[in-house]
């Protein structure tokens, strides 16, 4: 193990595990392809304190920026904010799909009654603390405790979350996470939108497409002996309603797929989450997407 670690150590490494720097696959985009609505779960939104916050610290050495593929949609040229009002109210900014914590619009106006009362669950005003949240409590992906570098950019954000590394010496980064101000109002909301890609891309199916079971994933990797595992999370629980492990890949900039089967309800929002890892970590790099379920 020792000397497999070795090997592969060096190209983790020089590939950012996959997801540094201001290279988008798309999260801080202006414009995106429209989306279906998503009815309102009956679940509560959370408000609990997230299990751990990690430190911030800066990017690994070697993590060089990659050609996006993946993730939330892709900007548009203009440059203009979308208006966070605009289109359906299921959808966050008018334009992304709302992943985590909240499922949509009503639970964020009730978590901003019940927040302006007593302040409960302040930690969805902090874009680092929602994204770590996410990744180990929503995920179960609980080595990634770090926020290694967070960049805010007026009503979006990415938090570029990783884990320590022994061998590194560093923390290293396993993805960046795209998160949108959710709502109205100076108190709106963190909400985790997607992922932005580049070494380790989730394309496939697009985001905020109606996906059926059972669903073909797939994207693009660079990597060495990968093995992909993919879950099909819903609104509310950790639990996976579908999962397949493990796809076999690795190379450079080489295609992987995999189908896995899942049971959900129409009309809510559905988190595909494809990882891989087992060189250094049992978690070194992960993407997201969001889907809704057919009618």
């Amino acid at each position: 193990m020792r000397s497999f670690t070795e090997r592969a150590l060096p190209l983790l490494t020089a590939v950012g595990l996959g997801v540094l720097g201001p290279a988008l696959a798309g999260c801080g985009g202006t414009s995106a392809p429209p989306a279906t609505a998503t009815t309102t779960p009956s679940a509560p939104a959370a408000t609990s304190e997230p299990t751990r916050e990690g430190g911030e610290e800066g990017p690994e050495e070697g993590a060089g920026e990659g050609t996006p593929g993946g993730g939330s949609p892709a900007p548009a040229t203009s440059g203009a904010r979308p208006d966070p009002d605009e289109g359906q109210d299921h959808l966050v900014a008018g334009h992304y799909q709302p992943l985590w914590p909240f499922a949509d619009s009503q639970q964020v106006t009730s978590w901003q009654r019940a927040h302006r009362a007593n302040g409960t669950g302040a930690w969805h005003l902090d874009a680092r603390r929602t994204a770590l949240a996410f990744t180990r409590d929503h995920l179960g992906f609980t080595e990634i405790d770090q926020a290694v570098k967070t960049v805010v950019d007026g009503r979006h954000a990415r938090v570029h979350v990783g884990y320590r590394s022994e061998e590194a010496g560093r923390p290293l980064v396993a993805a960046v996470v795209h998160l949108v101000r959710y709502g109205r109002g100076a108190d709106a909301p963190w909400e985790v939108v997607g992922t932005d890609d580049t070494t380790f891309t989730l394309t496939r199916p697009a985001y905020g497409a109606t996906a059926g079971s059972p669903l073909t994933v797939g994207g693009r990797i660079t990597g060495v002996d990968e093995s992909i595992r993919v879950r099909v999370l819903r609104p509310g629980s950790s639990a996976p309603v579908g999962e397949r492990c493990c796809a076999p890949a690795g190379g450079e900039n080489a295609a992987w797929s995999a189908r896995v089967s899942y049971k959900a309800e129409p009309g809510r929002t559905l988190t595909v989450v494809a990882s891989t890892g087992g060189h250094i970590a049992e978690v070194e790099r992960f993407a997201v997407t969001g889907v809704r379920p057919p009618s």
